[in-house]
């Protein structure tokens, strides 16, 4: 079968669930991730075969997509920082957004050196931002914390992938009462969805992504970051950094959560103007 009339078929057949242009970009990830075959190799050989061998497995896939299964889990990895990270069902696929705060902190970096910084990530998940700094900061120690046992044994393979040295380990951060050595830069993509707002987010999200990972109650959103603010007054270093991931319906609550613990704050917008991202600096 051609690919090209394979990818008729395809379209057809998630046309009700998803944009055209989203469509376009399953497939395309599709035959680069599973047939070595670019957007470009097929518009500059348009007689390219879909095996019989492979019709099955696309079948198999256009099945998943149709239930909304994220084409991420679906061929197990996603890029994130320029990186390959695996990802299953017991961790977030990473967001740009995260890309945005890892980039925040590098920015930072530019003429300093890392040889002593000593940065923690506290639910690393995949370990998408810990691996990222690593990668950018060879100098630096990383430690990463995360309460699940399969997210961390899929952060230990990204980070052997991606060849960095960070140090995993297990804790539930609600329970942790002190961290076990001083910090220059604490770093957080907590839970943060309330529960009121699980009607904006997409079948995609809500019946595969971790749930434990996503979500907290409406009457005590900032749970986390009342924990993790907590922890880190006492084990920054003196003009050390905390970072997080907010919400962008709390971002003046958050920040004023901050405030009262002595920090010097700056917000910052993603680059679609919301308030997601919160500094901190230790006074």
């Amino acid at each position: 079968m051609l690919l090209l009339d394979y990818k008729k078929q395809f379209t057809i057949g998630l046309k009700n669930e998803y944009p055209a242009e989203e469509i376009n970009s399953f497939f395309n990830i599709l035959i680069a991730h599973y047939l070595n075959v670019t957007r470009l190799d097929l518009a500059l050989d348009p007689k390219k075969e879909l095996s019989s061998e492979k019709l099955p497995l696309f079948d198999k896939i256009l099945l998943k997509l149709q239930q909304h299964e994220p084409i991420q889990y679906i061929i197990g990895e996603t890029e994130f920082f320029g990186l390959k990270f695996h990802v299953d069902k017991n961790v977030l696929i990473p967001r740009p957004e995260t890309e945005e705060l890892v980039s925040w902190i590098l920015s930072g970096f530019t003429e300093i050196n890392t040889s002593a910084i000593n940065i923690l990530d506290i639910g690393t998940g995949s370990g998408c931002i810990a691996i990222s700094l690593a990668k950018n900061l060879p100098n630096a120690k990383l430690t990463a914390l995360d309460i699940s046992n399969e997210a961390l044994e899929i952060a230990t393979k990204n980070a052997e992938a991606n060849g960095v040295d960070v140090k995993f380990e297990i804790h539930d951060i609600l329970r942790l009462e002190k961290l076990s050595e001083p910090f220059d830069i604490i770093v957080s993509n907590p839970p943060y969805v309330r529960d009121l707002e699980k009607n904006e987010m997409n079948r995609n999200v809500l019946e595969n992504e971790p749930e434990g990972a996503l979500y907290v109650r409406d009457n005590d959103p900032l749970i986390f970051y009342k924990a993790i603010t907590n922890l880190a007054k006492t084990s920054l270093v003196k003009g050390g950094s905390l970072y997080f991931e907010i919400n962008q319906y709390l971002a003046k609550e958050t920040e004023s959560l901050m405030l009262k613990s002595g920090f010097k704050t700056t917000l910052k917008k993603d680059i679609f103007g919301n308030y997601r991202m919160l500094k901190g600096i230790k006074q």
